[in-house]
């Protein structure tokens, strides 16, 4: 005969190997969610962008500088480029057009990219440095290169993998959108 003491050890025993399988099976669910909203964020990354013809006879304003070949455009949903985004040796530099002028203290900037996108990546490298299992020198950092409160670069250094970086693409996006949108209302 069993004692109840040992009853409730094979209960407990059986309890946690239900719910250590559970998880195993909610685990693989979440993660083929993840996969399918990447697909998903990356479609809708391309559709975002229209091809825009520019006219041979372009003012002043509409004037094309030259790129880098592997810079990817923000464009407006109006097809306005607005800015550049450069990926190298896991650095990611934006830039805006050297004819649009956005405010380096724009809420979408501060309270948006840097408040709820760059600070809470850096703080997540920081505590997986502090558990070891990401370097130090591998921690995310940033920094905005401004004058006389107009944003002329951002760039991030150590962004991680291909999720993260398409997370930024997409944040930059959006900020750079909305912060054009106020320069022009101005």
């Amino acid at each position: 005969m069993t004692t109840p003491d040992q009853q409730l050890t094979k209960r407990l025993a059986d309890m946690k190997s239900f719910l250590e399988k559970r998880i195993k099976v909610q685990e693989e669910e979440v993660n083929s969610l993840r996969s399918f909203l990447e697909v998903i964020d990356s479609l809708l990354a391309e559709r975002s962008f229209r091809q825009v013809e520019i006219p041979k006879t372009a003012t002043t304003s509409q004037k094309i500088t030259l790129q880098h070949p592997d810079s990817i455009p923000v464009m407006t949903v109006d097809g306005v480029r607005i800015a550049s985004m450069l990926v190298e040796n896991n650095v990611l530099q934006i830039f805006p057009e050297a004819n649009v002028r956005l405010d380096s203290n724009s809420p979408p900037l501060r309270s948006f990219l840097i408040g709820k996108v760059l600070e809470p990546m850096q703080s997540k490298d920081k505590e997986s440095a502090s558990q070891g299992s990401l370097a130090p020198e591998r921690i995310l950092t940033y920094d905005l290169d401004e004058e006389n409160g107009t944003l002329k670069a951002i760039r991030v250094q150590n962004y991680g993998d291909e999720r993260r970086l398409l997370e930024l693409k997409n944040a930059v996006r959006w900020t750079f959108r909305r912060m054009y949108e106020k320069s022009i209302k101005q």
